[in-house]
């Protein structure tokens, strides 16, 4: 921010970074580390003294103001919102000296930033919202004076471009529900209570707005926002806008963010808009329009594929001419994301000569030797000098077990990314992805960094070969293949995928550890602990024996190991007596995984008889398995075989429609999606398209009144913790799972935003990564089990999830399936 001089959406009231910078601890380009902050005339005399660099600083940075005085108050853009250039004007600013603001927005080409005093505002509060419908986004922009008059904090631009990717996306497409009809254009406005305001004055000052809106004829319809959650998902529709126009591209194409940054006079934006929108159709080109209305800026990002030939000079082109029309309005070419290596080449025009050399000046005071970010603000390249994908070498065609579509498959689906760095995100930020980079703040181990990683690997002439690279391993590792990136990245990059590749690539070269080959078979070694139980869970008490098994296969002895259980869930299903009544809801399938097969069969149990107990005639396919502990350690062919096996097994149902549940999220997940990839057949689409939530049946069937839970007893309540599954969370969400547990009787249901529990299969088992395992689970997920109440209950639905939880809190997780079988039992009686 500070490097930028960013800001957002409520600028205009709040203004931007430079504002609110009160005082910088710098390191300068000779290694002096100082403070810098307002300084009276004594004070920048006092500290001019000396002959260090610092001294020279405030020697000649006055004396540069005083010599080009007259250009800095007749040639500098008035724009307040600027993040373009050197803020030449803060040279002399009120009799004072303030460095620290003059060095905001310099990119790091001036000095380092190492300590920051700032200003807090107060979140806003008694926010009412506005969304006004136009027919056209000129329109849009011409009701924007009366809103600024009425005093709104935010007024936002989204267009019709943006607006249909929104509606085709799973995340935003229900917002489609509250607009009315199908607007081109829409404003969202937002008003804050200011001091000694009431919630009834914000409320007033919204309706005057709707008012006038209606009066002066601006758009047909205007809905208002009281509710939080409504506004928040109207703000997450229009912050989502750079991700929906990423992920738009066609083929190779991608949202360029070359003239994406500029701002206007308010008053001059609609006309401004117009002509934009005209080069662009000029040459050919589509882009959506959205941003920050009130300020006039503009966010603009057509679509070019940079690999086609001409290309980088039509970007080129287009480049300039945005360049010299905003500065015909007056305008600035970076109005928030500063200027870099793509806007920097065409400050010399944009400022003019005595302005820019000014700056150049600047660049030298600071940084005699030019080693501070060289190449920005001043002095820079042509913004075609530096391009990502003309220099990428052409990939080398290479054979892969998954299908990844496009022209190059796994190197298309590495490039994808858009280096948005939505991966690079601090635990208190939020959501699941990527647990590793939280942990270790490391740029190799966000997704970002695998994808560049993956992408300079599959670009070497070596091909494969160079997939076989040991630093490319390091950087692979640390990925849990919680497939949180394959939902929450805007591009949907799928590294729990091209993770599972790349070990298949690189045991084919290294040879599979044996480790790989015990996790790989997962379901025979549980089958066989199951066959043997009790006695076989002896030797999994023994620390000698754990010892040693930890010096043979890397499996920390440290972790529990699960407990067999000698009736297993096959066993059980054959040996009880199916249901005598008829099955009035057909019949279901039930994967029998790995897990609740062998070692939790009581959750097996609890979901084939509710779901019996529901209507379904119950088959149970325990033969087989989903390959999802082979795939994540590169043994694909070994998957694709069982994938394949098992495909036979299930397509009889998939073809009469049947639903196929299960109680794993992983293995049933697979199935939706890897399967699809792996074996690349007819069938395993069909099968995709009929698996579902058990979740979901069983809401059907309560809400239909055929599964009978127990009346709630009104005086008391029993809170529940829910925990999701990370490829759940992924694929389908967790709104199946929270319904569910909402219909228990007296159930308070809390879903806790902990991100990935660190487990991820067999990845907290091994070794090297326990204490990383721990370490994520302790940045959310064990605190906000420990906060829940003693009384409280917790859910998860991963067999891993609820490993975690027990050795990281020495609370038990108890599945869904289990909490929803006490409540019938209480209603009927257990069977």
């Amino acid at each position: 921010m500070i490097g930028n001089n960013s800001c957002g959406s409520r600028s205009a009231r709040y203004g931007m970074t430079v504002d609110h910078v009160r005082e910088l601890t710098v390191v300068l380009a000779d290694g002096t580390v100082t403070t810098l902050g307002p300084c009276d005339a004594d004070e920048v005399a006092r500290r001019a003294q000396g002959t260090g660099l610092e001294a020279e600083l405030y020697r000649e940075l006055p004396a540069l103001a005083v010599r080009h005085r007259d250009a800095i108050r007749s040639d500098l853009q008035p724009m307040w919102r600027k993040a373009g250039g050197y803020r030449l004007e803060r040279l002399a600013d009120d009799g004072t000296l303030d460095l620290a603001r003059f060095v905001v927005g310099s990119e790091g080409t001036l000095v380092t930033v190492i300590e920051a005093v700032v200003d807090l505002v107060p979140v806003p509060a008694n926010v009412i919202g506005l969304v006004g419908h136009f027919t056209s986004t000129p329109g849009a922009i011409g009701a924007t004076a009366s809103a600024m008059e009425e005093g709104a904090a935010t007024i936002e631009l989204v267009d019709r471009f943006i607006l249909d990717l929104s509606r085709r996306s799973p995340e935003h497409a229900h917002l489609a529900d509250v607009l009315d009809g199908e607007p081109d254009a829409l404003l969202v406005v937002e008003f804050h209570a200011a001091e000694g305001q009431t919630r009834e004055d914000v409320a007033r000052a919204a309706d005057r707005l709707a008012q006038r809106w209606a009066d002066e004829g601006h758009g047909y319809s205007t809905l208002r926002v009281d509710t939080p959650k409504v506004q928040g998902q109207v703000r997450a529709m229009r912050k989502a806008g750079l991700g929906l126009l990423m992920a738009a591209g066609v083929g190779k194409e991608r949202s360029l963010a070359f003239v994406e940054d500029t701002a206007v006079p308010p008053e001059h934006l609609a006309a401004y808009t117009e002509e934009f929108a005209a080069i662009l159709e000029r040459h050919g080109l589509r882009a959506g329009f959205y941003g920050h209305a009130s300020a006039g800026c503009l966010h603009v990002r057509p679509f070019m594929d940079l690999t086609k030939p001409g290309e980088v000079e039509r970007m080129r082109a287009v480049a300039t001419e945005v360049a010299r029309l905003v500065t015909s309005y007056g305008g600035i070419n970076s109005s928030e994301h500063g200027d870099g290596l793509v806007r920097s080449e065409f400050n010399p025009e944009l400022f003019g000569p005595e302005l820019y050399g000014a700056m150049q000046q600047v660049k030298r005071i600071f940084d005699p030797k030019g080693l501070m970010n060289p190449g920005k603000v001043v002095d820079a390249p042509k913004m075609t000098d530096h391009l990502r994908e003309p220099a990428l070498r052409a990939p080398v065609p290479l054979p892969t077990m998954f299908d990844f579509g496009g022209d190059t498959g796994m190197y298309d689906a590495a490039n994808n990314c858009m280096r948005i760095g939505a991966c690079r995100k601090s635990p208190d930020a939020g959501g699941t992805m990527c647990p590793s980079y939280m942990a270790t703040r490391e740029e190799e181990h966000s997704t970002r960094g695998r994808a560049n990683a993956l992408v300079k690997a599959l670009s070497d002439p070596a091909g494969a070969l160079a997939l076989g690279d040991e630093r490319l391993y390091e950087i692979m590792d640390l990925c849990l293949e919680c497939k949180a990136c394959a939902s929450e990245c805007p591009m949907s990059v799928d590294m729990a995928t091209m993770k599972s590749e790349f070990l298949h690539h690189y045991n084919a070269q290294h040879g599979t550890p044996l480790r790989s080959r015990v996790f790989s078979r997962i379901r025979e070694l549980n089958r066989l602990g199951s066959a043997f139980a009790p006695i076989s869970n002896w030797p999994l008490r023994s620390k000698a024996l754990r010892r040693l098994v930890e010096a043979i296969t890397g499996i920390d002895h440290r972790r529990p190991a699960p407990v067999f259980e000698r009736e297993s869930l096959p066993r059980w299903f054959a040996r009880r007596t199916p249901p005598a009544e008829p099955a009035p809801r057909g019949d279901v399938v039930v994967l029998a995984d790995s897990f609740t097969s062998f070692t939790e069969v009581g959750i097996g149990r609890a979901g084939i008889e509710l779901l019996e107990l529901a209507g379904y005639r119950v088959h149970l396919v325990s033969e087989g398995c989903c390959g999802r502990s082979a795939m994540s350690k590169g043994l694909l062919d070994d998957a694709k075989a069982r994938a394949l096996d098992l495909q036979e097994r299930l397509l009889p149902f998939a073809e009469r429609g049947v639903p196929i549940v299960g109680f794993e999220p992983s293995c049933l997940m697979t199935l939706r999606e890897e399967h699809v990839q792996l074996t690349r057949t007819a069938g395993a689409r069909t099968i995709a398209d009929v698996v579902r939530l058990p979740e979901e049946l069983l809401v059907e069937a309560i809400d239909a009144g055929d599964l009978p839970l127990a009346p709630a007893d009104d005086a008391r309540t029993q809170q529940i913790v829910f925990h999701g599954h990370c490829h759940q969370k992924a694929a389908v969400g967790t709104a199946p799972t929270m319904a569910l547990l909402q219909r228990i009787p007296g159930a308070e249901v809390k879903e806790i935003d902990a991100g990935c529990c660190g487990m991820a299969g067999s990845f907290g088992f091994e070794t090297e990564h326990y204490d990383l395992s721990l370490t994520i689970g302790g940045q959310r997920l064990f605190p906000a089990i420990e906060a829940a109440g003693d009384d409280a209950l917790i859910a998860a639905t991963g067999v891993s999830c609820r490993q975690q939880i027990g050795h990281g809190t020495g609370r038990t997780g108890e599945h869904p399936m289990v909490l929803l079988r006490r409540a019938v039992d209480a209603a009927i009686g257990p069977r």
